[in-house]
């Protein structure tokens, strides 16, 4: 027969607790990385006919997370384009991550506010951290690093291009459309 102290017990259900809460976090970001890189998926076949003439629209966008092994080669200025918003990465080589940023705050991007990034964290591909604006407020930060590759025609080779899809923070557009996830291409 097997006796076990109360000590042993209790250090078998601590282990067995850490080893739940890495799993359910680990498990989180994977699924967080899914949902997000699928919002930046699309697919769009139409064609419509009339009077003869056949008109056909085809577009199709493909992203797969993108981790790095070496951290430090997620930095960089990342923009997207048309949309007034911008931000730069760093990465040291402990891995730890800060940035600093800008967005439009109106239609034809004259005035910016500016942030910086808190507790940023990278973990596999996915970005969290926290915007402090420099005149106050803040914003929770959420993207996955992609690859993002576009497609024009069925037999079209794509255009690659690799960025940050972020999601969860609405950008209003001229005439008030509103979008609530930006691609931030690389630039280098």
């Amino acid at each position: 027969m097997i006796r076990f102290t109360a000590v042993a017990v209790a250090g078998f259900v601590a282990l067995g607790s850490i080893g739940v809460r890495t799993a359910l976090a680990q498990q989180s970001t994977a699924q967080r990385t899914s949902a997000i890189v699928a919002s930046f998926n699309k697919s769009k076949h139409a064609i419509k006919e009339r009077h003869g003439v056949r008109v056909e629209k085809y577009k199709e966008v493909r992203s797969e997370p993108v981790v790095l092994k070496n951290l430090r080669d997620y930095s960089g200025s990342y923009e997207a384009e048309g949309l007034g918003l911008s931000f730069d990465l760093r990465v040291d080589q402990d891995g730890h991550v800060t940035g600093n940023g800008s967005e439009a705050v109106n239609d034809d991007q004259t005035i910016f506010r500016v942030f910086t990034l808190r507790n940023a964290r990278i973990d596999g591909a996915l970005l969290t951290a926290t915007k402090v604006y420099e005149r106050g407020g803040t914003e929770s930060f959420e993207g996955v690093f992609i690859n993002k590759t576009s497609f024009d025609s069925p037999t079209d080779t794509g255009h690659r291009s690799f960025g940050l899809g972020v999601v969860g923070h609405t950008v209003i557009l001229a005439g008030n459309v509103g979008i609530d996830r930006v691609f931030y291409e690389r630039k280098h």
